[in-house]
C-alpha cells in the first residue's frame, strides 16, 4: 500500500480480535473486510448486524467467513479531518448484537471499530491564496485543498483571451473549473454571479444574471443567447454572457463579473441546489434531468451536497460601445 494512502484500524467498544478486521484504500474507495468471528470467541456474527456507518456490507464468503464493505472516501458516514500534511477520512464500522429467538438475551458484546484513510495533502497549491487572487483578465481561488478558477476565453473556447475589452452585443466566454481533487473526482458549478460597476457585490447598480444556485436568468430577463454550454469535462463548466452596460452610458465601463463556485463529487446526483440552468423555451439543464432547473420560476432550496465552496471570484470586463461610421 503508498505510503500516501495507509490506514488504522481502532477498537471503540469491546476488544476485538487480532487481525479481524482490515482496510484497504485506494485513490477514492475503501474495502473492509471483516472475519465473522470478529471477537475471536468462536462465535461468527451475522452479517445483517454490522455496518460501516450504516451501510450493508457488499460482499459475503461463506467458505472463508468474510464480510466485505466497499465505500466511497465521502459515502457511508465517513468524516474527514485534514492536518497541515494529511487528509484523514474516519469510518466507524458497528457490531450490534441480536437477542436469541424468543429471548432478551444476547451472546456476544457490541462492538464499535474505527477505520482511518490517511491521504498526504497535495501541496502543488500554494495554501496562502485563501482568498481571491487578483490577475488582469483571470481569477483563482483556493478552497480547502481544491483550487477553482474562472476565466474569460477565446471564441472557440481553446484559449485564455488575451483581452478583458468587449463591444455590447458580444458574447462573454466564461469558464469556471476546479482542480481535481488527487483522489475524489469533482463536479463544479457556478451558484450565482453579479455584475457591478465596483468589485463589491454589494453595490448598487447590480446586476444577479446567474441566481438560485446555478440558474442562468438573463435570456429569460432580457431575450439574450446568454447559456450555459453542455458539459465535455465534469471538473469544468463553460457560459456565456451577452454583453451589456448600466446606465447612465460613458465612453466605455469597467464591468465587474463575481461569480461564487462550488464543487461537489461527481458521482452525486445533480439536483436543486447543484445544477447549471439555460432558459430557451423553458428551463434546460446542462447535464443531468431537466426536471431539476423547474424551481429556477420559484426558489431551489433542497439538502445540499456540496462539498466545497469557493469564495467570490472576481473578472474585470471593459465594456465599449461600437460606432459605425459611415
Amino acid at each position: 500500500e503508498p505510503p500516501e494512502h495507509r490506514h488504522t484500524v481502532s477498537e471503540r467498544l469491546k476488544q476485538v480480535a487480532a487481525n479481524s478486521v482490515s482496510a484497504q484504500c485506494g485513490e477514492s474507495v475503501v474495502r473492509v473486510q471483516v472475519n465473522q468471528d470478529l471477537l475471536g470467541i468462536g462465535r461468527l456474527i451475522q452479517p445483517e448486524r454490522i455496518t460501516l456507518g450504516g451501510c450493508a456490507a457488499t460482499e459475503e464468503d461463506a467458505d472463508v467467513h468474510v464480510i466485505t464493505f466497499e465505500s466511497e472516501l465521502h459515502g457511508c458516514g465517513s468524516e474527514l479531518t485534514m492536518t497541515e500534511d494529511v487528509l484523514i477520512y474516519t469510518f466507524t464500522l458497528v457490531y450490534e448484537p441480536k437477542p436469541l429467538a424468543n429471548t432478551s438475551i444476547v451472546k456476544t458484546s457490541a462492538a464499535m471499530v474505527d477505520i482511518e484513510c490517511h491521504y498526504l495533502r497535495n501541496h502543488d497549491v500554494s495554501s496562502n491564496a485563501l482568498k481571491p487572487t487578483w490577475i488582469p483578465y483571470t481569477s483563482n481561488m483556493v478552497a480547502e485543498e481544491l483550487y477553482f478558477s474562472l476565466r474569460l476565453m477565446t471564441a472557440d473556447w481553446q484559449f485564455e483571451r488575451p483581452s478583458n475589452l468587449y463591444y455590447l452585443g458580444d458574447i462573454i466566454n466564461m469558464e469556471a473549473s476546479v482542480m481535481p481533487y488527487h483522489h475524489v473526482p469533482l463536479r463544479v458549478f457556478v451558484d450565482r454571479c453579479v455584475a457591478t460597476l465596483a468589485p463589491d457585490v454589494h453595490t448598487v447598480p447590480r446586476y444577479s444574471f446567474i441566481e438560485d444556485h446555478g440558474c442562468l436568468v438573463d435570456a429569460k430577463l432580457t431575450g439574450s443567447s446568454s447559456q450555459f454550454l453542455s458539459r465535455s469535462q465534469d471538473h469544468k463548466i463553460q457560459f456565456q454572457l451577452e454583453s451589456f452596460r448600466f446606465q447612465p452610458q460613458n465612453d466605455s465601463q469597467q464591468l465587474y463579473i463575481t461569480c461564487h463556485l462550488k464543487a461537489a463529487a461527481a458521482s452525486s446526483p445533480i439536483d436543486a441546489e447543484n445544477k447549471a440552468c439555460s432558459f430557451t423555451d423553458g428551463w434546460k439543464a446542462a447535464g443531468g434531468d431537466d426536471l431539476v432547473c423547474g424551481c429556477c420560476d420559484s426558489s431551489c432550496e433542497n439538502k445540499p451536497v456540496t462539498m466545497f465552496t469557493s469564495d467570490w471570484i472576481y473578472l474585470e470586463c471593459k465594456i465599449q460601445e461600437c460606432y459605425v461610421i459611415k
